[in-house]
């Protein structure tokens, strides 16, 4: 069951990065820049849903180091689980690049020199990840479950067009983009910030669901202790 599990967050979180990269690369050349930035945002947002639809009953469909975080503050997932979580997430992510960088003739890996430094993508990404955070965890928390492919997919998808940093709002997500030249990559120097941006913002979105939203609905909880996101 645990192998299970780790398979669907390293399959779900490549298949997130195949789409970002990959409908980056498309719409790059594709008219002007607002419309290949709604272009990219539209496809990430319906990929990412329809993967949480997916692969939700598996293993929770977290794709994304701060939801693990958060879960695990929250009592959600063990310790030993998020870590194992994490490596399976961030494997995912690196392969989820590699293939959608062969997918369009360009080589598997190159290093990113797209400058995303300053504070004004730090703040977005900031503000990306706590909105991400609190709609997985609030709706979560308020009963309405079914409705988180969506509406994650949604945050997501108007985060892009809307933060200066097309809201990575997510650790593997930022790790695994150094290794592509395009539009979607990230240059080693803005990692740094962008990883504390996102830890801060996790951080910050786990105390304000702890304040705002009680738990009002059973979770399930699988035979190792841990509970499912949905």
């Amino acid at each position: 069951m645990t192998a299970r599990r780790l398979v669907a967050e390293s399959l779900g979180t490549a298949g997130l990065l195949t789409a970002i990269v990959g409908s980056g690369i498309t719409t790059a050349s594709d008219g002007a820049a607002s419309a290949q930035l709604f272009q990219h945002a539209a496809v990430v947002g319906a990929a990412l849903a329809a993967l949480i639809v997916t692969l939700g009953p598996v293993s929770g469909a977290h794709f994304n180091p701060a939801v693990t975080l958060v879960d695990t503050l929250l009592g959600g997932t063990s310790a030993r689980m998020a870590v194992a979580y994490v490596v399976a997430q961030i494997v995912g992510a690196v392969g989820g690049v590699v293939g959608a960088n062969m997918l369009f003739g360009l080589p598997a890996v190159v290093v990113a020199t797209t400058d995303r430094t300053g504070a004004a993508f730090a703040a977005s990404e900031g503000i990306a990840t706590v909105g991400l955070l609190l709609v997985i965890f609030g709706l979560l928390r308020s009963g309405s479950a079914r409705a988180v492919p969506a509406a994650v997919g949604g945050w997501i998808a108007a985060a892009i067009y809307f933060t200066s940093s097309t809201s990575f709002a997510n650790p593997a997500v930022t790790v695994a983009r150094v290794l592509t030249d395009t539009y979607t990559g990230i240059a080693p120097p803005a990692v740094p910030g962008f990883l504390l941006a996102q830890l801060v913002g996790a951080l910050l979105a786990a105390g304000l669901v702890g304040w705002l939203f009680r738990p009002t609905v059973p979770v399930e909880r699988t035979r190792g202790g841990d509970e499912r996101l949905y």
